[in-house]
């Protein structure tokens, strides 16, 4: 059996009727930059997350880049994220000329640890960027509670987060939704996805919302106005409609992957050398993937790739070992957790068109991989 990591074309098959009919109506109007699909998907994810106000960019790495402009990022200033993460957490900062301070995570969530961020702030410490990471969300209480305490600005980085939940203050509130500004990718893969790239920034607070629609069209105020050098970053008409299309879905899409998720845990959990994902976060977790810590994790992969299994490694060396963040200072040893996960963690495949026969065949790989052991 052949079971690619992630496929597109299932859904594609789905709802080609939707897809294409979506795709018509903007072709027919031939409005592709910021066009009335744009608008109205802004307007869906707003009900969606409950956020007051949604700005269309081109990717993800974008709002991050733009969100981080916009909270004062940048040049020298300090800000607290995650080691263990996608490289754009971090790069967001770096471009901007502002100092990116890599803090430990916590082994079971692979979130940022609140307690390590604490412990390395100084008096240039300007913010926050936690990154909810694989299936549930940073710890937001804490964060929040630290940024409160030392007058932090906080961005949250939920690329990976579109439909989680978490208990903040007594009250469930979307990933994305809770600091000062939030940002989601609609990279392919994600929950959310589109069929080519896409980011969305949302936010509560009406001046970052003014800045960042000016600042995703070269800082301009109105046409060949410009109070700030600004991008040029715009969600594509074409893929707005398309995600609009699967917004409608997501929560069934969500559901799947849960369903994919005990599936998996229930055929690994007698297998010694796999530890599952422990669930730490009060509220809502999405499994965007589903990783498992290994023993072995790069013998068993070449196995699963002889057997046809799509697999990746989110991620195979924290940000701190990466040649361009060699300026930082940092040395091997200076964040442990997140060196021991980078040695172990695996992401199995994980989308809603997964079928149960496919996942039995994965798991029952891994345990002949295992028993030769």
């Amino acid at each position: 059996m052949k079971v690619p990591f992630y496929t597109a074309t299932r859904e594609y098959k789905n709802l080609k009727k939707e897809f294409e009919d979506a795709v018509e109506a903007v072709l027919d109007v031939g409005d592709f930059i910021l066009g009335r699909s744009v608008s109205l998907f802004e307007e869906n994810i707003k009900n969606y997350t409950g956020a007051k106000y949604a700005v269309g960019v081109a990717n993800g790495s974008d709002a991050l880049v733009i969100g981080s402009d916009i909270l004062g990022f940048k040049n020298d200033a300090e800000v607290l994220t995650p080691v263990f993460t996608f490289f754009a957490s971090s790069s967001c900062i770096a471009h901007l000329g502002g100092k990116p301070v890599f803090c430990d995570i916590d082994e079971e969530t692979f979130c940022m640890d609140m307690h390590d961020a604490e412990n390395r702030m100084t008096n240039k410490t300007v913010g926050i960027l936690p990154v909810h990471l694989f299936l549930q969300s940073a710890d937001m209480n804490a964060c929040m509670d630290l940024a409160k305490k030392h007058e932090l600005k906080v961005l949250e980085d939920a690329a990976e987060a579109f439909g989680m939940k978490e208990l903040y203050n007594g009250t469930m509130h979307m990933a994305g939704t809770i600091g000062d500004i939030g940002i989601y990718s609609f990279f392919p893969t994600k929950t959310l996805g589109g069929y080519g790239d896409g980011g969305m920034i949302v936010t509560n607070n009406e001046e970052y919302y003014l800045k960042a629609k000016s600042l995703r069209v070269h800082g301009a105020t109105k046409k060949y106005h410009h109070d700030y050098i600004g991008y040029n970053s715009r969600l594509d008409s074409l893929q707005a409609a398309v995600l609009d299309v699967k917004l409608k879905y997501i929560e069934k899409s969500i559901e799947l992957r849960e369903k994919h998720a005990k599936q998996y845990r229930s055929l690994l959990k007698d297998i010694p050398a796999v530890k599952l994902p422990i669930i730490k976060t009060k509220g809502k977790e999405v499994y965007y993937v589903f990783n498992i810590q290994v023993e072995k994790r790069d013998e068993l992969q070449i196995f699963l790739n002889k057997k046809e299994v799509g697999t990746t490694v989110y991620y195979p060396k924290s940000l701190h070992e990466q040649e361009c963040f060699k300026y930082l200072g940092y040395k091997k040893g200076d964040f442990p957790v997140a060196e021991k996960v980078c040695e172990s963690v695996l992401a199995l495949p994980m989308y809603p068109e997964l079928t149960e026969d496919e996942i039995s065949y994965i798991c029952e790989c891994i345990k002949e991989f295992y028993k030769k052991y």
